[in-house]
């Protein structure tokens, strides 16, 4: 009789070989032995899928580059995904499939890693003098939206530090990437999300005052 696997599905000895995807990835990634090093191996497979998906979407950023760097930044982003997924093992929940649930970290790191080298080249302006707050797409939505966009723009200004204003206008506006900003700065992450925290903390709590948000509820901390 032929053995019934997981799930009431039925297996035949073929598929215990290394096309076969582990029943339970959670287990299998988790512990040690043959099916751990099969579930990595096909994991990884998957993330090389997700990212090299990504990076060919995202091809006009790399300039024409060719499929040398294609190729390396798919490869980086597939290591860099699997290590960022293997340590939020413990949080997927199975409200979707495990592979589904996987492929995303390919596709979000895939998607930084492009970000980031298209930017390697760039210089990077902290100009905190030039900026506009677009609230609408619009001449309709502008108009209902200017007030609140000079008062925005006015909290800016006034409400945060130089150094805050220019990391929010950096990673805001001109969307450079985190990592790339760091060390342009020499500094870190945990650093610049801080600084962007405290600066968007600072900037609703001017609005507030003003009248254009309402005051945070509950325990009264307000998060930016």
């Amino acid at each position: 009789m032929t053995p019934v696997g997981q799930g009431g599905s039925r297996r035949s000895p073929a598929t215990t070989d290394a096309t076969r995807d582990p029943e339970d990835w959670v287990l299998a990634l988790s512990m040690d032995g043959p099916d751990h090093h099969h579930a990595l191996r096909r994991l990884h497979g998957l993330l090389l899928r997700a990212a090299r998906h990504q990076v060919g979407r995202m091809g006009t950023l790399l300039h024409g580059a060719g499929p040398d760097l294609a190729d390396e930044l798919t490869h980086q982003a597939a290591d860099e995904a699997m290590v960022a997924l293997l340590a939020k093992l413990h949080t997927f929940q199975g409200r979707s499939r495990f592979t589904t649930w996987a492929y995303k970290f390919g596709i979000l790191q895939a998607a930084t890693e492009v970000r980031s080298h298209a930017w390697r080249s760039r210089q990077v302006v902290l100009d905190d003098s030039h900026y506009a707050v677009d609230l609408g797409p619009s001449v309709e939505e502008y108009a209902e939206t200017a007030d609140l966009a000079r008062a925005v723009r006015r909290a800016i200004d006034q409400a945060l530090t130089p150094h805050q204003r220019r990391i929010m206008l950096a990673l805001l506006v001109d969307a450079v990437p985190i990592d790339v900003l760091a060390e342009r700065l020499g500094t870190n992450r945990n650093a610049l999300y801080k600084t962007l925290h405290d600066a968007r903390v600072r900037v609703r709590a001017d609005l507030t005052d003003a009248g254009y948000l309402r005051a945070a509820t509950g325990n009264g901390n307000q998060h930016g």
